[in-house]
């Protein structure tokens, strides 16, 4: 028998555990977790799935990395399982070469200098803090977040940064104009080629961009993630340019993520000029104690060897987005942008689909997975589509057709 003082007690117990909650304001929830979950609802009801909202490659690891990064693992080199800090003594100048396989171009100035990372993600909440944002010391952040990828506008909104989004549409082709960046602005945070809309930065532009950001000491920092994927011959990297400029304080993240699915090795570098490299050396020493050496031997390796698979790869992206952009804009659907890289095409949202009034992209996506399975992310007042399966498959064509068809959107 369970006596009174027990009772008592699971009843205190009970009433401790129900009073404890979130202390994080309400609308935190990652937006791609969220339609993970309207995903698997409409799959649990019996819906055929058509999942173009995928933001990674499919499929393993290409093999050479595997297999190199399993000879690694298997050494007895001390350096290959200690602490890589902000350095790699378990493979040799890495973040150079890694570099150097991503911008197939010679590095003009001294100045520049690099320095291995775990990924970009966990560095972007470094970067502010790189520049200043530390001890209650205000900076005011320029980002590429709207439409964009969020992190840089969230680590800001934890840090309690202030940020704005630099104005990128279809009207400007998703390239900001150094016009649109504020007065006091510290820090640029960039991404291109940009996600979602698969726009590149041309020489032309960067050239604009970095000559107004070293004439008001603002730095520039490129989330470069991308760039292994560009579609086009104008797709140019923030260092090709940026060193043209001896006053300008810029880095640029690459990442191994999206070239044969690395997604979850994390493995990049940071290139950039001196002073802002080592001001990111400074923040990370204290905050990180490196990547995984043997997964980097992995990727080098493949990186000297697959060019060939990974120019596959690329060309297979491209491919696909035709396909996609042809079936698509068959069915009343209007193109933000052309995409020049990566695995994305974005789309504007219709202010009409299956009868309904459209209120927003969030809308108009989770009416298409209820309704056609066909699941997208949105980015109002965008949306945008991967193709990192393989959609060039009758079924699948069948089903995106059938699907936006069923829509009959209209603008």
């Amino acid at each position: 028998m369970i006596n009174k003082s027990d009772k008592e007690t699971r009843c205190i117990r009970l009433k401790v555990q129900t009073d404890l909650r979130s202390r994080l304001p309400k609308g935190g929830v990652n937006l791609f977790q969220g339609i993970k979950a309207k995903k698997a609802e409409a799959e649990a009801r019996g819906i055929l799935v058509v999942n173009l909202s995928i933001g990674q490659p499919k499929g393993p690891a290409l093999m050479t990395a595997r297999v190199a990064a399993s000879q690694a693992v298997m050494s007895g080199d001390e350096s290959m399982h200690e602490y890589q800090d902000n350095g790699s003594p378990g493979v040799s100048d890495f973040a150079l070469k890694f570099v150097m396989k991503q911008v197939e171009t010679a590095f003009v100035s001294k100045t520049i200098d690099f320095v291995p990372t775990p990924g970009t993600k966990p560095m972007l909440g470094l970067i502010p803090q790189a520049c200043g944002a530390i001890d209650g010391k205000k900076i005011t952040v320029a980002t590429t977040t709207s439409p964009g990828y969020p992190t840089p506008k969230d680590q800001c909104l934890y840090q309690g940064i202030e940020h704005y989004a630099l104005p990128t549409n279809s009207a400007n082709k998703f390239l900001f104009s150094p016009k649109d960046i504020r007065p006091g602005t510290d820090l640029l945070m960039i991404n291109y080629p940009h996600n979602p809309s698969g726009q590149v930065a041309s020489q032309k532009w960067l050239r604009e961009v970095c000559r107004y950001c070293a004439e008001n000491g603002i730095r520039i920092f490129n989330d470069a993630a991308y760039i292994g994927l560009s579609h086009t011959k104008d797709s140019c990297a923030l260092i090709e340019v940026a060193q043209e400029f001896n006053n300008l304080s810029y880095s640029e993240a690459f990442s191994a993520s999206k070239i044969g699915n690395f997604t979850g090795w994390r493995i990049g570098a940071i290139a950039g000029s001196w002073d802002f490299i080592q001001d990111i050396k400074t923040i990370k020493g204290n905050t990180d104690s490196g990547f995984a050496a043997f997964a980097a031997a992995g990727i080098l390796n493949a990186l000297q060897i697959e060019r060939g698979t990974i120019q596959h790869l690329r060309e297979s992206y491209a491919n696909r987005l035709k396909l996609l952009i042809e079936i698509l804009t068959g069915h009343e659907m209007r193109l933000a942008v052309e995409p020049k890289a990566g695995f994305f095409a974005l789309f504007e949202v219709p202010k009409m689909a299956f009868g309904l009034s459209i209120r927003d992209a969030e809308e108009f996506n989770l009416l298409m997975i209820e309704k056609t399975g066909i699941v997208g992310v949105h980015f109002h007042p965008y949306i945008r589509y991967a193709v990192v399966e393989n959609i060039d498959n009758m079924n699948t064509i069948k089903a995106i057709a059938s699907g936006f068809k069923m829509a009959n959107v209209s603008y």
